[in-house]
């Protein structure tokens, strides 16, 4: 099923995102988180690609397993940077042989020690979409910053470029992680006064882990964070269990706030743990 049709159907889309283990022998453990979260009321599942195509078959292996093992819509991610072109149409040839017809089109980061080109053959994620639509048989998805991409001058700039995106042809959008409900409905409201009008998800990630602070930071592209935040950083970050469970309740605030402002659909970065999702899905159900 394509994703931009779930979003004709119903308001609000719920997705989860997992990422592929970095060495084949995690799989397994993989599909186990994948397999304990399909028992929550979710939409979709987002299935990240390493840096660089480094997890691509992985990413390819557990999209299969969603739609085939669990028959959830999976939404493959695809990325531009080190890719050639010859080199998209191969996984554009896998995705399409295993059923997979959900992909997220994105540019991708550096690789770590890459030394060739970045960029061989699209440079930016609005070319990358382009060439999938052109392929047909593709609902595309992309990404957008709510807060500006880093790369970006300005948030209108940032928004100028995701219009093309969204011309070349993307179906909805997923925002990476943000904290401040505020900003999201700003750039959502200049999204609209832009002509954007696709269904946009508002990605969450909640935070469970002192040690994911620092991770969070460089995930989010420099997302701003909120005193009220910072301040269940500063006063749990020695406390494990405390800083989880004020963690969740920061995203569940945060969605449940989304959803009372029409919000199209709540993407949550699982960070793979079934339990952490299971939580939030829990408190947020049993509102509305």
């Amino acid at each position: 099923m394509f994703i931009k049709d779930i979003f004709k159907k119903k308001k609000p889309v719920l997705s989860f995102e997992v990422f592929p283990p970095k060495q084949d022998s995690g799989l397994d453990a993989v599909l186990g988180a994948v397999k304990a979260m399909s028992s929550l009321p979710i939409d979709y599942m987002s299935v990240t690609y390493g840096a660089g195509g480094s997890n691509s078959k992985n990413t390819a292996r557990i999209a299969s397993y969603l739609k085939d093992n669990l028959s959830i819509p999976a939404l493959a991610h695809l990325t531009c940077v080190t890719n050639t072109k010859e080199a998209v149409r191969e996984r554009l040839n896998e995705y399409r042989a295993l059923g997979i017809d959900n992909i997220l089109a994105l540019r991708g980061d550096k690789p770590k020690d890459c030394y060739g080109q970045l960029f061989p053959g699209y440079k930016y994620a609005s070319e990358l979409t382009e060439a999938i639509k052109s392929c047909g048989g593709f609902c595309v998805g992309g990404a957008c910053y709510p807060e500006c991409h880093p790369d970006s001058s300005s948030l209108d700039a940032d928004i100028e470029n995701l219009k093309i995106k969204v011309d070349a042809g993307a179906d909805f959008l997923v925002t990476q992680m943000f904290f401040d409900n505020d900003a999201f409905y700003v750039f959502r409201d200049k999204c609209v006064k832009k002509g954007i009008n696709v269904p946009i998800n508002a990605g969450i990630m909640p935070l469970t882990s002192a040690g994911q602070i620092d991770r969070m930071a460089v995930l989010s592209g420099g997302a701003s964070m909120p005193s009220k935040f910072l301040r269940i950083i500063s006063k749990y970050q020695d406390n494990p269990d405390a800083l989880k469970q004020a963690g969740i309740a920061y995203a569940v605030e945060q969605i449940i706030d989304l959803l009372s402002n029409d919000t199209d659909g709540i993407h949550i970065y699982t960070m793979n743990k079934p339990e952490t999702a299971e939580k939030i899905v829990g408190v947020v159900n049993s509102l509305f």
